[in-house]
């Protein structure tokens, strides 16, 4: 077709015809959304992590990864965060097949979506109160005899594992269950038809056809599990057992001022996150990717 030929045509059929229509246009605030708070933020820290107030472009990363109050960081934030992913998921994954099958559904996972609108430090701010040395829980195992001094659960690990717990558990349990519930029960029927068992069901089929979904539920509890900041500083020892990678970037940024080292952190927090990712995603493409659902989900 000339020149001459496609002048003729309205721009709108031209654009229709390469698959820009109104509908394509509909996603232009969502992509204007994304570069603005995402893209944009994350190119800007990456350049400014390569421009060290001291030494060459490399400066801020040969700094962190030789000083093991840095890099010690990474692993202890994932000693935090990947027990806490696999804790929530593995309550979360019995309890939701047990609410699948319950009448009252909406008013459990109502109940549930409370301690993520409450949000990391109000719930910290509790576990203050109530594990405290005064609090309502060692007062009440001393009254019984049960111990005879007060039991420390705060300002160490297991003060911030608990608190990631109360607040991933909700989020975890949700998605598990919307991913199970999305499972046609008629596969279901059909083995138990065919003479399967309760737990032939679960490891034949419905653990199958739950793992790829398990995989986003744990890649996303990961991630936030990860950038956990309120209740390393409120519940943990921040100069201490539970100094993570977020914790050393808020130091960089704000004590010493020091805006690229801290983007630097960022950055290496961003790829570790990243690989964990890219492996549990990886792994999840060994299993079965099929369609699971019927007309329920």
């Amino acid at each position: 077709m000339s020149s001459a030929d496609l002048s003729s045509i309205p721009l709108k059929q031209r654009l229709a015809a390469r698959g820009y229509d109104g509908l394509t246009l509909l996603c232009l605030p969502a992509i204007l959304f994304l570069l603005a708070l995402f893209i944009y933020p994350f190119l800007y820290g990456l350049v400014l992590s390569f421009e060290p107030k001291q030494g060459g472009i490399f400066a801020n990363y040969q700094r962190f990864f030789s000083d093991s109050f840095l890099y010690g960081t990474i692993g202890t934030t994932l000693w935090l965060a990947l027990p806490v992913t696999i804790a929530t998921l593995v309550l979360a994954i019995p309890i939701a097949f047990r609410v699948r099958l319950m009448k009252n559904q909406r008013l459990l996972t109502t109940i549930l979506v409370v301690p993520i609108t409450l949000g990391t430090v109000l719930v910290a701010e509790g576990l203050l109160n109530y594990l405290g040395p005064q609090g309502w829980f060692n007062r009440t195992l001393m009254t019984f005899g049960i111990i005879s001094s007060p039991v420390k659960l705060l300002h160490n690990y297991w003060g911030v594992m608990l608190s990631l717990v109360i607040t991933g558990f909700p989020f975890t349990f949700l998605l598990t269950l919307s991913y199970l519930s999305g499972i046609d029960p008629a596969l279901e029927q059909a083995g138990a038809t065919l003479g399967a068992g309760p737990w032939d069901r679960f490891k034949h089929i419905l653990l199958p056809l739950l793992l790829p979904g398990l995989a986003i539920t744990f890649c996303l509890s990961f991630v936030q599990a990860f950038s956990v900041f309120p209740s390393a500083v409120l519940l943990g020892a921040p100069s201490g057992p539970t100094r993570v990678i977020s914790i050393a970037a808020y130091q960089a940024a704000f004590e010493e001022y020091d805006y690229s080292m801290a983007s630097a952190v960022a950055m290496i927090m961003g790829v570790v996150q990243l690989t964990i990712v890219v492996l549990v995603l990886g792994v999840r493409g060994l299993f079965y990717r099929g369609p699971a659902g019927g007309g329920k989900g």
